[in-house]
């Protein structure tokens, strides 16, 4: 676990502070076209200060490996990667829109959603052995 909430850890710490500082570029980078106007700018600041938080509690939980909270953590970031995955594949094959990221984007929250999926599979498994 404590290599899964580093790794999430760095991923949405770096995502968070791109969209907090550099909302128009990284947005571009994702799908290919600036935001411009304040609210668009305003909502993407807000979702980077999200993932920055997400971010932050991955890097403090990553030593902690048994308490529920830890496991609860890695089921929101499962949920927050299988929506990412909708989000994004949508905006690419719905929408048509196509930032050099996008799809490394896509693929690298469904590898964490897969991860997040087996380690719960794994932390499920141990639990009903009573280990």
């Amino acid at each position: 676990m404590k290599t899964l909430h580093t790794a999430t850890a760095v991923i949405e710490l770096g995502a968070g502070l791109a969209l907090l500082c550099f909302p128009s570029a990284t947005v571009v980078l994702l799908v290919g076209a600036p935001l411009e106007a304040a609210p668009a700018l305003t909502v993407a600041r807000v979702g980077g200060a999200g993932l920055l938080a997400l971010g932050v509690a991955c890097w403090l939980a990553r030593g902690d490996t048994h308490s529920r909270a830890a496991s609860g953590l890695i089921a929101a970031m499962s949920l927050y990667n299988v929506a990412a995955v909708a989000v994004l594949g949508f905006a690419g094959i719905g929408f048509g829109l196509h930032g050099l990221a996008l799809w490394p984007a896509v693929v690298l929250h469904a590898v964490m959603t897969a991860w997040c999926f087996e380690w719960l599979r794994r932390r499920r498994s141990l639990a009903k052995n009573g280990i």
